[in-house]
């Protein structure tokens, strides 16, 4: 049981996730440029400012017409003073009204002129004598009314929805805005999350002796957590001790220390969650007055896992320290608060077909890769706390409740951010 009563001790999973994404606050909208708004989250609807497109354009290079041929050629030129809307880049109709039995040459993309019937596509039309008629290839009754046209407004009108508030931007979206007419936009950037690995018995390079593990943290967690929707700003190591512990957590760290210092939104540190003399993170908690959201979830691998909220406003997530019980604690915690902080929905877990029994596990879900084979989930070999090959291959998380459950009954799935 949890030593700060505000905590919430050995919550359940479904639990859990709900109080990690709804201690997550969307921050407050920046506006940044359209090429520095791919992957943030759009902060409001992004509606067109004007039609688009935003005035009748040909669909083909070749001439409009007006009424039935022949037609006599007639140049795309007006006075400054005509009144029309000045042609549009790479057009060479102009502003014009044509005459019954008139036509001009345009491009695709051009300004069609007023009164256009139709556009005559390049390779159906002959012209003898600044006269156009239709060509060998040509419809008998080519063009129709409107056809090659594409109307103002065509895609969307002044006003219209492009883009709901809320999701990530893609490419195609930034496109979008700025064919809508957005020069900028509102966006919910990417929490900011610092990385604190702890363990004197770790090192970074090489093969371990008796005694020492390596390092699974520091290769993978920054990859991670981008592809949950966060941006890592720095990562560190800090020794086993509960002074060094504090001073690196609370940002008071001497130079030693100097990438540990944070300012961002979340800090996630990895092992010392426990309640050894080596395991630090809580106690570091209780001396720095942290709020602790989570202490312990009903699950397993990855119980020991810890959400506080420190006093300056910044997150903590504790992680286990044994791999694949971090990888779960990850899905579990941090994928839902990086979410609600970037504004997102809550991910809904799926549903697939359990590929054999569970018995019951009292008082803990179970958190299960698995390999989807012919049509069900079947459980992947290798899944103690410390173990990442089941992980590996993996194609996603069963989440077994505490009762269990049958071959072919449905159970909550987990996708791994990093499946198709």
């Amino acid at each position: 049981m949890s030593e700060h009563p505000q905590a919430q001790a050995n919550l359940g999973w479904e639990s859990a996730r709900r109080a990690a994404y709804h201690a997550g606050q969307a921050k407050p909208a920046q506006t940044v440029p359209l090429a520095d708004a791919l992957g943030q989250t759009l902060a409001v609807t992004v509606v067109a400012l004007q039609d688009i497109p935003h005035y009748t354009s040909s669909a083909m290079d070749g001439w409009a017409v007006s009424g039935a041929p022949p037609w006599t050629l007639v140049a795309a030129v007006v006075p400054e003073d005509h009144g029309w809307r000045r042609p549009a880049p790479h057009s060479d109709s102009g502003s014009i009204a044509l005459e019954p039995g008139q036509a001009t040459s345009i491009l695709t993309g051009g300004l069609v002129p007023l009164n256009t019937t139709g556009i005559l596509r390049t390779e159906h039309g002959v012209v003898r004598a600044e006269v156009l008629e239709r060509g060998a290839a040509a419809r008998a009754d080519e063009p129709r009314a409107g056809e090659h046209i594409r109307p103002a407004g065509e895609e969307a009108a002044r006003g219209t929805v492009a883009i709901e508030a809320g999701v990530r931007l893609n490419p195609a979206q930034i496109a979008l805005a700025a064919v809508c007419g957005h020069d900028t936009l509102p966006v919910l950037r990417a929490p900011r999350v610092s990385l604190l690995m702890t363990g004197d018995e770790v090192i970074e390079a090489g093969l371990p002796q008796a005694g020492q593990v390596r390092d699974t943290f520091g290769p993978q967690l920054p990859a991670f957590v981008e592809m949950l929707g966060g941006h890592v700003d720095t990562a560190s190591r800090v020794s086993d001790d509960l002074d060094d512990v504090v001073a690196a957590i609370s940002a008071e760290a001497t130079d030693e220390f100097s990438l540990a210092r944070t300012s961002g939104d979340v800090l996630i540190s990895t092992g010392g969650t426990g309640d050894s003399s080596a395991d630090h993170i809580r106690r570091a908690m209780a001396v720095l007055g942290a709020e602790l959201i989570i202490d312990g979830i009903a699950m397993r691998p990855g119980h020991p896992t810890m959400l506080a909220r420190l006093a300056d406003g910044r997150f903590l997530v504790g992680l286990p320290g044994n791999p694949l019980a971090a990888m779960m604690a990850m899905l579990t915690v941090v994928g839902p608060l990086l979410a609600g902080l970037r504004g997102a929905p809550l991910p809904a877990p799926a549903m697939v077909l359990s590929g054999t029994d569970f018995g019951p596990l009292p008082g803990r879900s179970r958190l299960v890769p698995y390999r989807y084979e012919s049509g069900r989930a079947m459980p992947a070999s290798h899944q103690r706390p410390g173990m990442l090959r089941g992980l590996a291959s993996a194609d996603g998380v069963l989440v077994i409740p505490a009762e269990g459950c049958v071959r072919d009954q449905p159970v909550m799935s987990l996708r791994l951010p990093w499946v198709g």
